[in-house]
């Protein structure tokens, strides 16, 4: 599986010496990688000394996109490396490697020469020190945790919190949550959070609901906020 993941995803055609070193095995069990993976039905072109490249995965099935749907997609996950999440950023690229996979020859040649770049000054990013995958396992799984929090006044407190989903800013990484102490909703800066554990309460399922009505709340602050600085007419 991670020959195939790498075969997909790096430029082609990619040496044995690349791949040996992405899958860490030797090159003498790459050639024979290979040659499972030929047996197993997935087409890979090439030899020894020029390199492979992937032209029929049997593992996924066949896409088609427009060739706008393409540069989107390239965009997009071009994009995440701004985020400053590396973790992310290797998930995208995995994803889209396994997408371009399968397209058809003229579109995946399409994917290689997209046109449409996005580029932007380099913003300084606060530094996440916790654990993000726990975190963003928290929301999907939907379980409390516990937090050490140190607010722009250096105050420093810990509290339970149910948390709903996070949001990147130019700057920084937002964390929406439900506070157990204080019971209302709060967000919190991200590379300011100095300790994260798993609590012990399960919310499922409502993390939907209280996502919900977080939105509603905030829209409706917003649009409060408008009509009050909204010149008399």
């Amino acid at each position: 599986m991670r020959l195939l993941e790498a075969l997909r995803r790096l430029p082609k055609p990619v040496t044995a010496i690349r791949l040996a070193a992405e899958t860490e095995v030797s090159t003498r069990q790459l050639y024979r990688d290979i040659a499972t993976l030929r047996a197993g039905g997935v087409l890979v072109d090439g030899a020894a000394g020029y390199g492979y490249t992937l032209t029929e995965d049997p593992a996924l099935p066949p896409q088609s996109f427009s060739r706008l749907e393409i540069e989107a997609l390239m965009l997009g996950v071009a994009s995440l490396g701004d985020l400053g999440d590396d973790a992310l950023t290797t998930a995208g690229r995995n994803a889209l490697a396994r997408i371009v996979a399968t397209l058809p020859d003229r579109q995946a040649r399409q994917a290689a020469h997209a046109t449409i770049r996005s580029w932007r000054p380099a913003e300084p990013r606060a530094v996440v020190t916790i654990d993000l995958d726990l975190l963003r396992e928290a929301c999907w799984d939907e379980f409390s945790v516990r937090i050490a929090y140190r607010d722009t006044h250096e105050r420093r407190t810990e509290r339970e919190i149910l948390p709903l989903g996070m949001s990147y800013s130019p700057r920084t990484l937002m964390l929406v949550a439900w506070c157990l102490v204080r019971g209302a909703y709060r967000t919190f800066e991200v590379p300011r959070i100095e300790a994260l554990e798993r609590g012990a309460s399960n919310f499922r399922p409502r993390r939907v609901q209280l996502l919900r009505e977080y939105v509603t709340l905030r829209t409706a602050e917003w649009k409060m906020r408008e009509q009050q600085t909204r010149p008399p007419t």
